[in-house]
C-alpha cells in the first residue's frame, strides 16, 4: 500500500460543488445568482441583521443587563478557604500569598460559606466581610475591623 493508493470509502465524501464552469456543468453562467443586483455581485450581500435600512430587531429590543468595573476587580472569598492563610491576621497580601485570592485583584469580600478552625482579624479596608461571615468570625473567637464590615 503506497500513499497514492489511499482514498475516502466511496459515497463518503461529497465533492464541492463547483459553480460558474460553462453550460455543461448546470451550474454556469450566473451560477444560481439569478441576474443582476447586489447579491450577484462578487463580495455583495448585507451584513447579518440589516434589515434594508428599517430599524433592526437588536435595537428595537430594550437593553439590559451592567457589567461593574469594580466587580472585575473584586475577589469573592469563602469563609472555609480563610484556612488556608498563615497567622491570624487577614489582609489582601495574606490572602494573595496563600494563593485565595489572583494576584491583579484590587479588593475581596469574605462570605459565609464553610466553616472556620481558629479565629482570624480582618483588618484591611480592601477586605470586606458580610453579616453572616462576620458573625462566624466573631463566634469562632475572631474579630472584624469597623470599616471592613460591610
Amino acid at each position: 500500500m503506497h500513499l497514492n493508493d489511499l482514498h475516502p470509502n466511496e459515497g463518503s465524501h461529497k465533492a464541492k460543488r463547483r459553480v460558474g464552469r460553462g453550460p455543461g456543468s448546470g451550474w454556469g453562467k450566473t451560477a444560481s445568482r439569478g441576474q443582476k443586483g447586489q447579491k450577484a455581485r462578487s463580495g455583495g450581500g448585507v451584513r447579518p441583521g440589516f434589515e434594508g435600512g428599517q430599524l433592526p430587531l437588536q435595537m428595537r429590543i430594550p437593553k439590559f443587563g451592567f457589567r461593574s468595573r469594580i466587580g472585575l476587580v473584586t475577589a469573592q472569598v469563602r469563609l472555609g478557604e480563610l484556612n488556608k492563610v498563615e497567622g491570624d491576621s487577614v489582609t489582601l497580601e495574606t490572602l494573595k500569598q496563600a494563593n485565595v485570592v489572583r494576584r491583579d485583584m484590587k479588593r475581596a469580600r469574605i462570605m459565609l460559606s464553610g466553616e472556620i478552625s481558629r479565629a482570624f482579624k480582618v483588618e484591611d479596608a480592601n477586605v470586606t466581610v458580610t453579616k453572616g461571615a462576620k458573625a462566624a468570625i466573631e463566634a469562632a473567637g475572631g474579630g472584624v475591623s469597623q470599616e471592613t464590615s460591610a
